[in-house]
């Protein structure tokens, strides 16, 4: 199972992954990671994970596959629509959000959304059954 503590390190690593997608993390992008946190009460470690990430500039592919991984074990969160937010707006603090940001975030969706859609599939949920 896996913990909160874990769930919000991914958090991090996969801001960290949009933030390096374009080559560098730009200071508007750490700023506005700053102030989206400010009010989290898990701001803590996810600013820890992305800082661990970016000062050992690990590859933003890798932090992407961790973070994927993680969410994919932990399953459905209402977090993620939070979490999809703030990689919207750290892509778009530098001049907007660019093709390479973009693919990540849209892989983001589609990895979540393929995986909790095969787990309905494998245990029969349907619409009707709520």
């Amino acid at each position: 199972m896996i913990s909160k503590e874990q769930l919000y390190d991914a958090f991090g690593e996969l801001i960290y992954a949009v933030a390096k997608a374009d080559g560098l993390i730009q200071i508007e992008e750490r700023l506005t990671l700053e102030k989206i946190l400010s009010d989290h009460p898990w701001a803590s470690q996810i600013h820890w994970s992305f800082n661990y990430e970016s000062t050992k500039e690990m590859d933003p592919l890798e932090s992407y596959e961790k973070a994927i991984d993680i969410f994919k074990e932990h399953g459905p969160d209402p977090d993620y629509i939070y979490l999809l937010d703030v990689l919207k707006q750290v892509a778009a603090a530098s001049d907007g959000i660019d093709a390479d940001e973009q693919k990540v975030i849209d892989s983001f969706q589609s990895d979540l959304y393929k995986r909790f859609l095969k787990d309905a599939e494998e245990n029969n949920w349907t619409s009707n059954e709520r």
